[in-house]
């Protein structure tokens, strides 16, 4: 009989194009081989927002580190992590075949037997002219540069007379560039547009000409791309990344991180930066009984509604049906009520639809206007479950007893004071730092000026409700923006539009007004 040595499992190798910078930009490939990847090598020119994104889905022991050295070293470096059975990546910015350094290691690596492949991505200088607002329609030259030298500026000539063209190059060699440009016969005024973190959440354009392009850009650093052409005038009409509603704003988002979520999707859509600050830290009830009590009589039957007020209330309960080995089917013949739109999505996860929602306000007092009152003969079980937290208000249980229910409010979850947080946010919120704050419950406003302090005057404060609104005029603080309904959609929604008008405002007014203007936030920034 003969023995075979167990072979060591075949390793492999990535060259992975990031794109132009925007996490959201990267391909389902890309993205596919960097969290299976063991080891990922990424140049200078991957921002680090896209990194940081990166790092939160790789495994739990993918080694990161920068690529260094001549492209024969770091293919050595590829292909000794292949070599040891493990899955290596090189990440760089836009394409992979944009960089002449690249292909000299794909070339490396494919004279071994490893086995390797090229996935594509967006170029830099392709990708930004477009988050600039800037078409490069018929005839286009792009190119993603990190030596000048590389440039054939008679091509890019020629492509300015016909066209426009993009490129991406190191902020340091943009006076090279103008001189490249001028000395094969660009017109010094054909329009240029110089941007900065190209679709990143601080991106900037500025407009000039090919012999002042440098002057406008002064202070930019890192990667740039610049655009010339006559197409850049089209800036004026189709500039969408940067003329987004919030673009700009810092925006605190006084929530834990799992409900934050949401609200942060939203506003990075309208531009902002949101800010997550935890003011509530969610725990168990101190005694389990009440709850205990509560799962089992859902499952006997003694329980004609459910009633909803969070999406902790529906997390707590369902913690409690997992660890009875319940499913959503125990629910059966229990009607489920819920106060807003958060909270119902949050029950329907479970695979359960809840019977009632408000048509209108989405708060106790809108619940209770639609809760039938219990009749004998229609309802024979004539009891609710209100699973709340600790510190809830009387008002729901109090209108349902009116309504003839009988109401077991039970202490589903605790809320406590989050921990203050750090230092640097602290000085934010009351020095004016931030431009905007979401308070979405009484709570949240209670909370975050007790760990963290007051907003700033300057700060536009959005609240979620009339609730909401009380406390924070309780606590001396201005409501600018307040929804019509009573949802997290509807508060960004609300605060985009507070921001077109305060933009509009603002453009309407003589430039001597708008230095005078108390209007604040970055859109008055802008116009001063």
């Amino acid at each position: 009989m003969t023995t075979r040595t167990a072979r060591k499992p075949a390793g492999r190798i990535a060259f992975v194009g990031a794109g132009p910078g925007d996490p959201e930009l990267l391909t389902r490939r890309a993205h596919a081989a960097l969290t299976d990847a063991d080891q990922v090598v990424y140049d200078r020119g991957v921002p680090e927002s896209l990194l940081t994104a990166i790092r939160s889905e790789a495994k739990e022991d993918a080694q990161f580190s920068p690529a260094e050295g001549a492209p024969g070293d770091v293919a050595k470096v590829l292909l000794s992590a292949a070599k040891s059975g493990l899955s290596a990546v090189h990440l760089v910015a836009g394409d992979p075949f944009g960089h002449e350094s690249v292909v000299k290691e794909v070339q490396a690596v494919a004279r071994t037997a490893v086995h390797f492949e090229v996935v594509p991505g967006l170029g830099q200088a392709e990708g930004v002219a477009t988050y600039a607002g800037v078409p490069l329609p018929g005839v286009r030259v792009t190119a993603d540069v990190g030596d000048v030298g590389a440039l054939d500026f008679e091509a890019l000539a020629a492509a300015a007379l016909k066209g426009s063209f993009a490129v991406a190059v190191d902020a340091g060699d943009l006076a090279a560039v103008r001189d490249g440009l001028l000395a094969a016969g660009v017109e010094p005024g054909i329009p240029v547009a110089v941007t900065g973190d190209g679709t990143g959440e601080t991106q900037y354009t500025t407009t000039s000409t090919v012999d002042s392009f440098v002057a406008a850009a002064l202070g930019f650093t890192g990667r740039v791309v610049l655009t010339v052409g006559t197409d850049v005038a089209e800036r004026d009409s189709m500039s969408w990344w940067e003329n987004r509603p919030l673009y700009g704003w810092k925006v605190l988002v006084p929530r834990t991180k799992e409900q934050a979520g949401a609200m942060s999707a939203r506003l990075r859509a309208y531009g902002a930066i949101p800010c997550e600050v935890p003011t509530i830290a969610v725990e168990p009830p101190r005694t389990p009984a009440q709850m205990e009590r509560a799962v089992k009589g859902l499952v006997d039957g003694r329980y004609a509604w459910v009633v909803f007020t969070s999406v902790n209330a529906v997390r707590a309960v369902w913690e409690k049906f997992d660890e009875h080995g319940l499913d959503a089917r125990h629910f059966g013949g229990v009607k489920i009520a819920c106060i807003g739109e958060a909270t119902a999505d949050a029950v329907r996860a479970f695979g359960i639809q809840p019977e009632l929602l408000p048509k209108g306000e989405q708060s106790s007092e809108g619940l209770l206007a639609e809760f039938s009152p219990h009749d004998e003969i229609l309802d024979p079980v004539g009891r609710v479950l209100l699973p709340r937290a600790d510190i809830a208000t009387e008002t729901l249980a109090a209108g349902l007893i009116e309504r003839g229910w009988e109401v077991d409010d039970v202490t589903a979850y605790r809320t406590v004071r989050a921990a203050p947080p750090p230092a640097e946010i602290r000085d934010a919120i009351k020095s004016g730092g931030f431009d905007a704050v979401l308070f979405t419950s009484s709570s949240t406003v209670r909370n975050l000026v007790g760990i963290a302090g007051k907003p700033h005057a300057r700060t536009v404060v959005a609240v979620i409700g009339p609730k909401t609104a009380e406390t924070a005029t309780e606590f001396g603080l201005r409501v600018d923006v307040q929804p019509q309904h009573a949802s997290v959609p509807d508060l960004v929604e609300a605060l985009a539009s507070y921001a077109v008008e305060l933009r509009e405002k603002l453009a309407a007014m003589p430039a001597k007004q708008r230095r005078g203007s108390k209007v604040q936030g970055p859109t008055a920034l802008r116009f001063r």
